[in-house]
């Protein structure tokens, strides 16, 4: 579905409907709601109240609204967004929006974010631990990769290759909000994170489990299309510039580069998680 920017044209032939009394009005006004006001102008929220996961845009909140382990808090809609809503759930909505205008959400969120309308505060969902993942599972692994939009990117791009979790740690990682989600596009709900103290040990585990440890390096003698590796397997990512640190290369079972012919012999981590995952993500046990 093509991305709308944050207007709020009025929807033709469609009007939301069917909620409770009290809740919204197909034809209230836009900002009135007697129980809450959107915070004042100020940097972008990353958390709402209580350490609750922020959620904007078309995408990442339709796709949470859909997913029933995903606690909800707050909702607020454009009445062009919530006539959207309407249209994608008809009456099995499980929060009822609350109708703003779209600068309202602005102020949330800042100038600069595309939330088509849709802001959503909503509970972090719950992790799963090593011993929770299936025996043939496909793996990321991300080591000390910070950038949001990058890590947002590789969720994505996870979630279209059936990866069954992104291990990562509790430090040196975006937390599963904002820019994040927004850059997932609705993969947060499909592909849980992995959170571990550190690491190393936690690849060490993995091989102890059975785990093929492929670790991606661009100085690697290994190319990714001479592999053949069976699941389960986790594919370990570095960060951009830096890579993989030492005592995470080391915990590999083998180090892969990607077989560049062109000119340009690097890529965004993202897109290199693509490849990896297209490369080497079709091989099951």
């Amino acid at each position: 579905m093509t991305d709308r920017r944050n207007d709020d044209r009025p929807a033709k032939g469609r009007s939301p409907g069917g909620r409770p009394p009290g809740s919204w009005r197909p034809g209230g006004r836009p900002g009135h709601h007697p129980a809450h006001h959107p915070a004042s102008a100020g940097p972008r929220r990353e958390a709402g109240a209580d350490g609750a996961a922020v959620l904007y845009g078309w995408h990442p909140v339709v796709q949470a609204l859909g997913n029933a382990d995903r606690g909800l808090h707050r909702l607020l809609a454009t009445e062009n967004a919530a006539a959207r809503l309407e249209a994608e759930f008809g009456g099995a909505l499980r929060i009822a929006p609350e109708l703003v205008r779209p600068s309202e959400i602005g102020r949330l969120l800042g100038p600069d974010a595309v939330h088509q309308g849709l802001y959503l505060e909503a509970e972090p969902l719950p992790a799963p631990g090593l011993d929770d993942l299936p025996a043939d599972a496909l793996l990321l692994a991300l080591d000390q990769i910070t950038d949001p939009h990058n890590v947002g990117a590789i969720v994505r791009t996870a979630a279209a290759f059936g990866v069954a979790g992104i291990v990562t740690t509790a430090r040196h990682a975006p937390g599963a909000t904002g820019v994040l989600a927004k850059s997932a596009s609705g993969g947060l709900e499909h592909v849980p994170f992995v959170t571990v103290r550190n690491l190393a040990e936690a690849l060490i585990e993995l091989g102890e489990r059975g785990y093929t440890r492929v670790g991606l390096d661009s100085e690697a003698p290994e190319s990714l299309d001479t592999l053949t590796v069976a699941r389960p397997l986790v594919i370990v990512l570095g960060a951009e510039g830096k890579g993989l640190r030492e005592r995470t290369r080391s915990c590999c079972d083998v180090l892969a580069r990607i077989p560049f012919s062109g000119a340009i012999r690097s890529l965004n981590v993202s897109n290199a998680a693509a490849i990896t995952l297209y490369a080497l993500g079709r091989s099951k046990a």
